[in-house]
């Protein structure tokens, strides 16, 4: 059972990504500023609300693995999910409605927070600044997403935009942006305890460790290793777990987990509504199409690993069957096991994140699915604090590699002993196949200076951010200007 149920609430009015059917909406209950805020209960639910559009990031995860050199869009054929294969090929535009729905959706989440803040002072009761703290962190992380995929965004603070001042905005330069993600990600670390009560709320550490990556991608390598370096100190009680575990429902909430995003399956969805869903589209959409055999249910055969990554792995790697379904050895290992073949076929699904049996949902399991998400993991902390260990020149790379090698050692490799660029190197290495299928890659591609050398079709001086959705600079009036070559 999940501990928090993200639900949707009543609170927002209006977003950037105001339309007609997504203001034109019957609230569930009549909510304003009079009648709300008046009790912890009430700050709690608008909590929630904030949470809920955590679920919908399954597709910031998913388009960053298509984009990259690990995945191929793959579905039924290339006019199957058109906004994908578009970033898939490196040919999407300033019309691609995968783009608006990330905008969109994370605007919707920062806005829930925004209300929040809004009300702060109204009601006082004791626990309220952890409250606030966990909605400082999700709004970073809503940020975050933004910054990643658009670079400079407007950045609407602490209330809610009213209707006619949406054009006010200009894009706020990303330096900015980060600037007050620090700022919230250092409130949440001071008000939030190192563990919850309730699974799947944000704890200080994961508070920290999005300051880590946050000043990661900004290479403020000093900062960030001290800030990851807390993150894994044994008294936050983070520790590395079996692999060939960790992605399955025992694994879930466990001692790797940083940060998880929570899914349920009690709730259904439709295809005209994909954040609707209370489910994690993610898996639904990553598995073998009519599928029937053991192990795994039906999926709608998306992102699909490419050999390139197969071959990335080593030999005697034990995270290759985890991460990796390879179709053709399983069917021959199960026989009878059918599946439909479809676009991009490569042979591999990404076994991080499929259906299995037993996973029973209400409605259609591929968008119900109650796999967790592991947002932010404890290998991941690992990495990143080796790769600003390495990359500040002020510090040797002794820790750096007693950190890289603790991963390694986990998937059963030899230990590294270079140091400096080879050093480098290795560590970039090990996070590509370490957070295979975890929408990492594309955005570390970019963040280094990579993704040119790597991502076929890749335009260096345009494709390290995807464009601004027309629509949402139409609905603001022409007032933010488009990303380069676009």
């Amino acid at each position: 059972m999940k501990s928090i149920k993200y639900i949707i609430i009543g609170l927002l009015t209006f977003s950037f990504t105001a339309c007609d059917d997504y203001v034109d909406v019957d609230p569930i209950a009549e909510i304003n500023s009079e009648s709300y805020f008046n009790s912890e209960e009430d700050y709690q639910q608008a909590l929630i609300g904030a949470y809920d559009m955590l679920q919908s990031t399954f597709l910031n995860n998913i388009l960053s693995e298509i984009a990259s050199d690990n995945s191929l869009a793959g579905g039924e054929n290339a006019n199957d999910a058109v906004a994908w294969q578009e970033i898939d090929d490196m040919r999407h535009t300033v019309v691609n409605s995968a783009l608006r729905d990330i905008w969109k959706w994370m605007y919707g989440g920062i806005y829930r927070v925004n209300y929040i803040f809004e009300f702060k002072d109204k009601t006082e009761f004791e626990g309220k600044d952890a409250v606030l703290g966990q909605a400082a962190f999700l709004r970073a992380y809503y940020y975050f997403e933004l910054v990643k995929y658009f670079g400079d965004v407007p950045m609407p603070i602490d209330k809610r935009v009213q209707f006619g001042e949406e054009t006010s905005f200009g894009r706020t330069p990303k330096s900015e942006v980060y600037a007050q993600m620090e700022a919230d990600l250092i409130f949440a670390a001071e008000n939030l305890p190192i563990a919850q009560s309730q699974l799947g709320r944000v704890t200080k550490g994961a508070a920290k460790a999005l300051l880590g990556k946050a000043y990661l991608y900004q290479d403020k390598f000093n900062l960030a290793a001290t800030v990851l370096q807390e993150v894994i100190d044994p008294s936050f009680g983070y520790d590395l777990t079996d692999f060939n575990t960790l992605f399955l429902p025992e694994g879930e909430n466990g001692i790797e987990s940083v940060f998880e995003i929570q899914y349920s399956d009690q709730e259904g969805a439709g295809y005209d509504c994909l954040s609707c869903s209370e489910g994690n589209v993610l898996a639904g959409f990553s598995g073998p199409y009519n599928f029937e055999g053991p192990t795994y249910t039906s999926g709608n055969r998306f992102n699909l690993p490419t050999q390139n990554l197969v071959d990335e792995f080593e030999e005697g790697d034990l995270r290759l069957e985890t991460t990796i379904l390879d179709i053709d050895d399983f069917v021959e290992a199960n026989p009878g096991t059918v599946y439909t073949v479809g676009f991009e076929h490569t042979g591999y699904f990404n076994n991080k994140y499929l259906p299995r049996t037993g996973e029973q949902s209400i409605g259609d399991t591929k968008l119900t699915n109650n796999r967790n998400f592991r947002a932010i993991r404890f290998a991941d902390v690992l990495l990143m604090a080796a790769e600003a260990m390495n990359r500040d020149s002020g510090t040797d790379d002794t820790q750096a590699l007693i950190y890289l090698n603790r991963v390694r050692e986990r998937a059963g490799l030899a230990p590294v002993t270079v140091t400096g660029q080879a050093l480098t190197d290795a560590i970039y290495h090990d996070r590509r196949i370490e957070l295979a299928g975890e929408g990492q890659r594309f955005f570390d591609l970019v963040r280094t200076g990579r993704a040119a050398d790597n991502i076929p079709d890749f335009v260096a001086g345009k494709h390290e951010l995807f464009p601004i959705p027309q629509e949402e600079i139409d609905l603001l009036g022409g007032s933010i200007a488009q990303n380069a070559n676009y």
